[in-house]
């Protein structure tokens, strides 16, 4: 008898196959929602065919290439080209670094819209027509985002177009004559990058309750209700459609088009934001906007000779009959260095003649002291932000020679400290990290933590399994060290306060002659682990068992014992498993005596445990005596309460008691 498959028979392709829904939200989710079915069904129907050839024919026949054989053996070729083609095309993913995975925790993944998403496309399959009835998304651009900030390079360019060429083109006709296709040509090209501009404004998101707004009508209303949208839409009012009746020969007909300079200055904001040159950007920005400024003085001054009449005075523009200054380059360079010497006051200018010049000369003096205040300031602050790093640093290593000098230091080791100092400056090492990170949260600052740290301390055995809350808490109090090459991390003998990891640079393990080398400590080793934990039983207790000693310069990581047991106090339970570590680390190097590990609890930890007890007694006490005094004066009060009342009895009498106290007691209400 042939033995048949009964899952993939041949005959079974033709069955109905009912599927449930999450069984379709599982194949969804893993990417195969058609390729894999129709692979699945291929494969099965040749499996099927397979078993149904292999069992019914004989060897005979199968071994041939005429017949059923054939089928059979192609068959099989199939499926093996289909199985090596699956193997190469979906290679097997990158397995997440489980210690990583502990520390950030899981990524942020948006499974209810994935699944609402998965559960609607389900409904709109089974339901015909469903899918038009959902709500159409709308694409919305987020402000952060390197899309927002493409845009406002591509809009930032017409803007500066407009403002650079719109006023020298309208002051000089033969710039605006002479290439006035090509001016068509980018002026429209501006407008057009406008309009998008204006939609892009329109889908530009905006933060409410910290979400990101992505609903059409809120994104509407919020851009209508700006200023900034009146002058977008008065920036693209056509008015250069004044030009089928003044002529082309006005480009100021288009000065409307310079109300869209918000653009600009947000792209200079963003930036220097993103740059991480941010000096350099600041000033480069300071010395556009003052060749701006004297570009527009300049082309105001020529528009003013050309009013006036050239060569009508001294002070005007010379005479444009002249060749040698009817020249367009003539004509903008005199009136560009005119505009340079007023505006920064260092040249010697003809006089004003007409009061109209004088007018315009005093503004510009005005203006040019404006500029020269704003130069002298803002390039002051920035080359004193540019050296404070410096100048902090120079500051801490001149307050040490000049101890070092008045206590009399040793020339060998002032010249330690200064090679150390130059150490850390060349190699840009001089960062507080602490001072730089201060103002971020702790959420951000475990981040920048994890990226720096991460790679040294997932190399510590005692914190391989460790909750990922105590080992944020642990990179957050690394505090970064420099050893100078010769110098004693640790002695023999020493009490252990803290632990040290390697980020850079060897250590050597030495003989007490402080020569001989028994092992030599790289990048990523450790050591003072366990001296800081107080194990039960440690032959060598909290203290030192070898010499420890910088070859060169070691840049460590330092995690103190105090440090450790605050951030071990809200996890006991991680106490108690990174003490077992150490406890077995012990017990593979036969360093524990297990006799006073199974003894009583420890010494000290009974003396910590009587001065915990001890401060809380005191705090009891505290309150007891607020207490007691609270009480002393509340029984004060009533005995003075009942004096009065006997007073009053034995005064009045006691039916007009209640009278006389109802009488006393009101101006005492008030007074209160």
């Amino acid at each position: 008898m042939a033995k048949i498959n009964t899952q993939h028979s041949y005959p079974g392709v033709h069955s109905l196959s009912v599927r449930t829904a999450d069984e379709d939200i599982e194949r969804i989710e893993n990417g195969y929602i058609r390729a894999h079915s129709l692979r699945e069904d291929a494969s099965s129907e040749l499996q099927g065919v397979i078993s149904v050839e292999g069992g019914l024919v004989p060897e005979s026949q199968t071994s041939s290439f005429t017949g059923r054989g054939a089928m059979a053996r192609l068959s099989r070729f199939v499926l093996s080209v289909r199985s090596w083609a699956t193997r190469h095309s979906h290679r097997e993913d990158q397995r997440p670094d489980s210690f990583l995975e502990r520390i950030r925790g899981p990524e942020l993944v948006e499974v209810s819209t994935r699944q609402s998403n998965i559960r609607s496309f389900l409904g709109a399959r089974e339901r015909p027509g469903a899918a038009s009835r959902q709500k159409k998304e709308v694409f919305v651009i987020d402000p952060s985002s390197n899309l927002y900030y493409n845009w406002l390079t591509v809009i930032a360019a017409p803007v500066f177009y407009n403002w650079c060429m719109l006023v020298c083109r309208a002051c000089f006709d033969e710039l605006q004559m002479d290439h006035i296709k090509m001016w068509l040509f980018l002026d429209y090209l501006s407008d057009i990058i406008y309009v998008i501009d204006m939609f892009v404004r329109f889908r530009t998101g905006f933060l409410e309750q910290g979400l990101l707004v992505k609903d059409e009508k809120k994104l509407r209303e919020h851009y209508t209700k700006t200023v900034q949208f009146k002058l977008d839409v008065l920036s693209l009012v056509p008015t250069d459609l004044a030009y089928f009746k003044l002529g082309l020969n006005y480009p100021e007909l288009r000065f409307n088009r310079l109300l869209r300079i918000a653009r600009l200055f947000e792209f200079f904001d963003r930036t220097e934001t993103r740059t991480n040159y941010p000096n350099m950007f600041r000033i480069g920005n300071l010395v556009l906007y003052i060749l701006i400024i004297i570009h527009w003085n300049a082309c105001i001054y020529f528009a003013i000779s050309k009013v006036i009449g050239f060569g009508t005075d001294t002070w005007v523009y010379p005479n444009v009959s002249v060749p040698e200054y009817a020249r367009l380059s003539r004509k903008y360079i005199y009136s560009l260095y005119w505009s340079t010497l007023t505006l920064t006051t260092i040249g010697e200018t003809p006089p004003p003649v007409k009061d109209e010049e004088y007018l315009f000369v005093v503004i510009d003096f005005l203006v040019g002291v404006l500029i020269f205040a704003t130069i002298v300031g803002n390039v002051g602050s920035m080359i004193s932000n540019m050296n404070a790093s410096r100048a902090e640093f120079q500051a801490k290593v001149d307050s040490i020679k000049q101890y070092m000098q008045f206590r009399k230091v040793t020339k060998d080791l002032e010249a330690r400290v200064i090679k150390w100092f130059d150490y850390l400056w060349t190699n840009k090492k001089t960062v507080d990290e602490k001072e730089v990170l201060k103002n971020l949260p702790d959420k951000l600052k475990a981040e920048i933590a994890i990226n720096v740290h991460l790679d040294t301390l997932r190399k510590v055995r005692i914190f391989q399994d460790c909750e990922a809350g105590l080992l944020i808490e642990l990179v957050l109090k690394l505090k970064p060290t420099v050893f100078s090459p010769g110098d004693y991390i640790c002695k023999k003998g020493d009490i252990g306060r803290e632990m040290y990891i390697i980020k850079e640079g060897k250590l050597a393990v030495v003989a007490d002659d402080g020569i001989t080398q028994f092992v030599v400590l790289s990048d990523g080793s450790y050591f003072g682990e366990i001296s800081i934990l107080n194990i039960k039983g440690s032959k060598s207790g909290n203290r030192r068992t070898a010499n420890i000693r910088s070859i060169g310069y070691s840049d460590l990581f330092c995690l103190s014992k105090d440090d450790l047991m605050e951030a071990l106090t809200e996890y006991p339970e991680a106490k108690k498993a990174l003490e077992e570590k150490g406890r077995q680390i012990l017990m593979k190097d036969n360093l524990i005596d297990e006799e006073a590990a199974k003894a009583g609890a420890d010494p000290k930890d009974l003396e910590e445990k009587i001065g915990r007890l001890e401060v809380a007694l005191d705090t009891l006490q505290t309150r007891f005596a607020r207490l007691m005094a609270e009480y002393t004066a509340s029984q004060q009060k009533v005995k003075q309460r009942l004096a009065r009342v006997e007073t009053r009895v034995k005064k009045y009498g006691s039916g007009s008691l209640s009278i006389a106290e109802a009488e006393a007691e009101k101006p005492e209400e008030e007074k209160k």
